[in-house]
């Protein structure tokens, strides 16, 4: 049996629109999300209305803020750390300036604990500088550096899902199966199924058909299970190493597409089947969701002793609440509330909320200072303003909010573009940087 000193992680964090994925080597660690070039940008970023571009223009995906407190990078990470692997490896592309920033200043391996950690990116070569055209791209143009880790095993993981596994299970169920690739699967429902890979197994867990992102009913049908839902892939991969080195040799930019389709037909490949709580977060709706089920002591477990999420470390006081009726609510570090109420909400670090507002449903993102830099600001805090009405929002990091700003959706739109401020899926979001004045409606 395996343990953790034959594994290493990589994580590809390709940043385009913000999407990425994880790549992790012996176990390694692999999965983005990739534009081939720049002219696909303006065509791909608006394609969807629900995508997480509104938020996140430019930040990657696993920056994001997350709980209040933590980055979505932190989930791929901590699983692994927690399931002792550390040979980790961080392929980023676009907007990668602030997660490595993160990643650099939170996880440090130290003289007393082998292991590695290292950032890669394209590299300029004569010829000019080659980005990422996808997942098995990111991992092929790297697989020099990748290959002098002396693992048996790679685990690719994505770098925008929220879960708790202990991914040393996942590596002694690819040793018994004795298989080249071992796809992690779970139960969803057919609106989740249409937008991730399905497959079929075997008594025995052998992958016998895949298909990525199905539409057509016919084909839907064809992967119906018993019960109705679908068996689908969670986008974690587990590969032996010269199994992997032989696929990428093959034709094909990215893993989920193009490549484990073809070597789901050479057999020896299986599927692992996860009970757990999982959540991918593409859209606006999906990291919106999975915030405010924390509030209710549900999806991602962020309290266990043992298995710990971890994250950059904060070195301010507790939270400030004075005169605020507070109920099934995270309120971060260093937060400064008067706040009149805040239910079913998240409050993130370094927040400042002035009297007699209210705040609903919302995930407030905090702060990475207390103060804007510019000495001829208009305030003297990135803070939300006195007698404030906040419903259903997503306010991102460093924005100022007035005073009386009511942020309702009084028209009940599903969709609304102004500066700064959008409505997706009915959700209000305020990105970062944006300063709205006082008595400001939507």
């Amino acid at each position: 049996m395996l343990d953790s000193q034959g594994v290493t992680i990589f994580f590809v964090a390709l940043e385009l629109l913000g999407g990425n994925e994880v790549f992790y080597p012996e176990l390694g660690l692999a999965g983005l999300q990739v534009v081939a070039d720049r002219d696909d940008i303006d065509a791909r970023f608006f394609e969807v209305a629900d995508r997480l571009f509104d938020l996140f223009f430019a930040l990657a995906k696993p920056s994001v803020m997350f709980g209040g407190h933590y980055r979505l990078i932190d989930i791929p990470l901590s699983n692994s750390l927690n399931s002792r692997v550390n040979q980790i490896f961080v392929i980023s592309q676009y907007f990668a300036a602030e997660l490595h920033q993160h990643i650099l200043s939170t996880y440090q391996l130290d003289m007393f604990r082998t292991g590695r950690l290292e950032l890669l990116t394209p590299q300029e070569t004569m010829e000019g500088q080659r980005f990422f055209k996808g997942t098995a791209d990111a991992v092929r143009q790297n697989l020099d550096t990748i290959m002098k880790c002396q693992a048996e095993y790679f685990l690719i993981l994505s770098g925008d899902q929220l879960y708790n596994m202990d991914l040393l299970d996942l590596l002694a169920f690819a040793e018994k199966q004795e298989s080249d690739l071992v796809i992690a699967a779970l139960s969803v429902k057919e609106a989740e199924a249409r937008r991730m890979g399905v497959l079929n197994i075997d008594k025995n867990a052998h992958i016998t058909e895949f298909y990525e992102k199905p539409h057509e009913p016919a084909i839907l049908k064809r992967f119906e299970q018993p019960d109705k839902h679908y068996l689908a892939s969670m986008g974690i991969y587990i590969f032996k190493r010269e199994a992997l080195i032989r696929l990428l040799q093959k034709e094909g930019d990215d893993f989920g597409k193009h490549l484990i389709p073809e070597m789901i037909k050479e057999g020896r490949s299986s599927a692992y089947t996860y009970k757990g709580y999982w959540e991918d977060i593409g859209t606006v709706s999906s990291y919106y969701l999975s915030n405010l089920l924390i509030t209710e002591g549900k999806g991602m477990d962020l309290y266990q002793e043992d298995n710990r999420i971890y994250s950059h470390p904060l070195h301010i006081p507790s939270a400030l609440v004075n005169g605020t009726q507070i109920e099934r609510s995270l309120i971060s570090q260093g937060a400064i509330i008067e706040a009149k109420e805040i239910t079913r909400s998240i409050v993130g670090v370094r927040c400042k909320v002035g009297k007699g507002t209210v705040i609903q449903d919302s995930i407030i993102n905090g702060n990475r200072s207390y103060h804007p830099l510019l000495e001829n600001s208009t305030t003297p805090y990135f803070s939300i303003g006195e007698h404030c009405l906040i419903k259903k929002a997503i306010i991102d990091e460093e924005t100022r909010i007035g005073n009386g700003v009511q942020l309702i959706n009084k028209n009940n739109l599903q969709t609304y573009d102004g500066d700064g401020v959008y409505i997706r899926d009915g959700i209000i979001i305020v990105t970062s940087g944006t300063e709205l004045p006082d008595k400001f409606v939507l």
